[in-house]
């Protein structure tokens, strides 16, 4: 399977996942930060040659006015999701999660109704919210700011009683700790979910924007309550960074797939080259990359290191 690479260029944040319709679906941040869109497509490849849909555009004024950020599509309970972060537009980093969802077949089709924001218990800078089900029950996972603890996000955790509704109060899985999670910036942010080999697996993203950007990874036992932080382990090292010999800098932000053959596919973004000009946020250059990756004996996930750009 020959998947170019970059595979998209200037997506951030990028989330991919096979339906069992049939189609594969691309979202992601885009430069701007001004819009959300959607692409799909039967194969793979297809999708860097899709034409993109934009399903919603941020608001002039108010609530969900800038900094769209890190759309994921998930499909549940009979509807498309889509959670994505967004600041006011008085209030750029006033940066809160919030909720469309569409009944149509197609996603790309029908109609996006705002859902409104997620009511977390604290009221504070939230983003990268996914979704996951384990064992029957529906979980929220996103980064959070929590003055109590300082720094800027930390791992959050909590069972769904709807798209947009707590069922009940979130735990702490993680938060920056180890020093190689805390250059430029304490974060743990981008968490994206792998339910294997009776382990559930979550990549995050730690440290700044720039080349220090890289995957830490979590795990807990399959028949543990997930809702008990002491369940969740971490690596003491990142499992994916930044390489200079590849010319790969600051890869993060990923989400899992599979092609159709069952190969499992890690998806993320990354830049070419280290030097950024100005602030990081500002560079368009983070592109979408793919990569398969295995597993070790032991049960955990290897993805290996970032593979060069085609020439």
């Amino acid at each position: 399977m020959m998947i170019p690479n970059p595979f998209i260029r200037h997506r951030a944040d990028p989330h991919l996942s096979r339906h069992p319709d049939g189609f594969f679906y691309f979202t992601a941040t885009v430069p701007e930060y001004d819009r959300i869109e959607l692409r799909r497509a039967t194969n793979l490849n297809g999708l860097a040659t899709a034409e993109p849909t934009v399903i919603w555009r941020k608001h002039a004024t108010g609530p969900m006015g800038a900094h769209i950020w890190a759309p994921e599509l998930h499909h549940c309970d009979g509807q498309w999701h889509i959670y994505f972060a967004a600041g006011d537009a008085e209030d750029i980093w006033r940066i809160r999660i919030y909720v469309l969802t569409n009944s149509a077949a197609n996603p790309l089709e029908g109609t996006w109704t705002e859902r409104g924001p997620v009511r977390l218990p604290l009221d504070t800078f939230a983003l990268d919210a996914t979704t996951f089900v384990h064992a029957g029950r529906r979980y929220l996972l996103w980064a959070q700011h929590d003055p109590a603890i300082g720094g800027n996000t930390c791992l959050y955790l909590a069972p769904l009683q709807d798209a947009v509704t707590l069922a009940g109060p979130p735990v702490r899985i993680s938060q920056p700790e180890y020093p190689w999670e805390k250059v430029r910036f304490a974060v743990n942010e981008g968490p994206a979910v792998l339910i294997r080999h009776d382990r559930v697996w979550v990549t995050y993203s730690a440290a700044g924007t720039g080349a220090e950007y890289c995957l830490g990874l979590l795990s807990a036992p399959a028949d543990a309550d997930l809702l008990e932080p002491k369940s969740w382990q971490k690596s003491p090292t990142p499992v994916f960074a930044t390489n200079e010999t590849h010319r790969v800098f600051g890869p993060g932000h990923n989400s899992f797939t599979t092609a159709p053959d069952g190969t499992d596919l890690l998806v993320y973004h990354a830049r070419s080259y280290r030097d950024i000009v100005g602030d990081p946020l500002a560079d368009p250059n983070r592109h979408t990359r793919i990569q398969p990756f295995t597993w070790r004996s032991d049960g955990s996930p290897d993805f290996g290191t970032p593979r060069p750009d085609d020439p």
